[in-house]
């Protein structure tokens, strides 16, 4: 007997088997005179190069911004966007700020009320040590 390979390729589903980066493109805007754009600077001369060759999917546009403060614009798959002010940072504290513009999915933060978010209640209803024979109250 012989031993058939597949006959179906897998069907792709999102978030199953690959993991799609959200942030697409991050802008670094800055100014050359300004002392709040210090970090940015020596962030841009030292740092972005680095990271953006360690992440060749998202794309990094600078461009620079005469009188204004430093900022970091995340664009996202879903159209969203994400801005941060940088004035008066050192380097490392801007690369957190690009990491954390990196892993954000550009949603905005949602209050949790429920540890387990559900689209249907449950069929048992909610157990109580009160209910059925467990305790003598």
């Amino acid at each position: 007997m012989t031993i058939r390979a597949l006959e179906r390729v897998s069907v792709g589903q999102n978030g199953i088997g690959a993991f799609i980066l959200q942030c697409r493109k991050i802008d670094v805007h800055y100014c050359d005179y300004s002392g709040s754009s210090r970090g940015m600077n020596s962030f841009i001369k030292s740092q972005l190069s680095q990271f953006a060759s360690k992440h060749p999917q998202i794309e990094f546009a600078v461009s620079p911004r005469p009188r204004k403060h430093p900022v970091l614009i995340g664009h996202y798959i879903n159209g969203k966007q994400k801005s941060i002010c940088v004035k008066n940072m050192d380097s490392l504290q801007i690369l957190k700020k690009v990491e954390l513009l990196r892993d954000a999915s550009g949603e905005k933060v949602k209050r949790v009320n429920k540890p387990v978010t559900s689209i249907n209640e449950s069929v048992r209803g909610v157990w109580s040590p009160y209910h059925g024979n467990g305790m003598p109250v």
